[in-house]
C-alpha cells in the first residue's frame, strides 16, 4: 500500500473521530448557555438578601426575624448594617434594634444617630435612646443637637432627648408649611382686579329739527 493511501486512511479516521468528540462538546456547550443565564440572574438576586441575613445572624437575630426583615426591607444591606453599628457600638442589643432599623426611612443615618447620642449620654438612657432616633424624621440633625448641646450645658440626657425631639417637630412642621407670600410695596396682588380709569364725559349737542318751510 502506498504513503498516500496510508495517508488517506488516517486522515479520514482522524475526521471520524473529531466528529464524534465534538458532537456531545456542543451538546454540553449548548446546555450550559442555557442554564448559566438563570444562574446569573438568580445570584443577582438573592446577593443582597443574602449579606442581610448572614450579617444579622451574625449578631445573634434569630433566623425567623432575620428571613422577615430582610425580606421586608427595601435595602436590606443598609438594613444589616444598622443592626450591626448598633450592636457592636452601644449597649443596645441586635434583636432590640431590629425593628427600628426597619422602620427608618435612612436604617444608616439612625444608626448614626443611636451611636453618637449613646456615647454623649454614657448610656444613662440606653432603650430611649433608639426610641427618640427613630421618632425624629431628621435623625443625624436629632444627634448633633443633642450632642452639642450636652458638650455645653449641664442637663440630664432626657432632658436633652425632650428638647431636641420638640426643636425637631417644629422645623419639619414649619419646613412642610407654605410660606406667606410677601408683595413688594407699591405693587398690586395679581389677584386684585384694577378699576379702569374713567373718561371725562363729553356733552352731546342736540339735534334742532329743521323747520318746515325753510331753506
Amino acid at each position: 500500500m502506498s504513503n498516500k493511501a496510508v495517508n488517506r486512511g488516517k486522515n479520514k479516521q482522524a475526521s471520524s473521530t473529531s466528529r464524534n468528540f465534538l458532537v456531545p462538546v456542543l451538546a454540553i456547550a449548548g446546555l450550559l448557555s442555557a442554564i448559566l443565564p438563570n444562574t446569573a440572574i438568580a445570584a443577582s438576586y438573592s446577593n443582597d438578601y443574602s449579606v442581610c441575613a448572614g450579617r444579622l445572624l451574625s449578631v445573634g437575630v434569630t433566623a425567623e426575624a432575620a428571613s422577615l426583615g430582610c425580606a421586608a426591607a427595601l435595602r436590606p444591606r443598609d438594613l444589616a448594617a444598622c443592626v450591626v453599628k448598633i450592636d457592636k457600638e452601644t449597649q443596645i442589643p441586635a434583636t432590640d434594634a431590629l425593628s427600628s432599623c426597619a422602620n427608618a426611612r435612612r436604617p444608616e443615618e439612625l444608626a448614626t444617630c443611636v451611636v453618637g447620642v449613646s456615647l454623649s449620654t454614657k448610656e444613662e438612657a440606653n432603650p430611649a435612646v433608639l426610641n427618640y432616633c427613630g421618632r425624629s424624621l431628621l435623625p443625624v440633625r436629632f444627634g448633633q443637637c443633642v450632642v452639642g448641646l450636652r458638650s455645653q450645658i449641664d442637663f440630664p440626657a432626657t432632658q436633652a432627648l425632650d428638647t431636641c425631639i420638640s426643636a425637631d417637630d417644629s422645623v419639619i412642621g414649619a419646613s412642610s408649611s407654605t410660606p406667606p407670600t410677601i408683595i413688594p410695596a407699591g405693587s398690586i396682588p395679581s389677584n386684585e382686579i384694577i378699576p379702569l380709569p374713567t373718561q371725562p364725559a363729553v356733552p352731546v349737542q342736540p339735534v334742532i329739527p329743521a323747520q318746515p318751510g325753510t331753506n
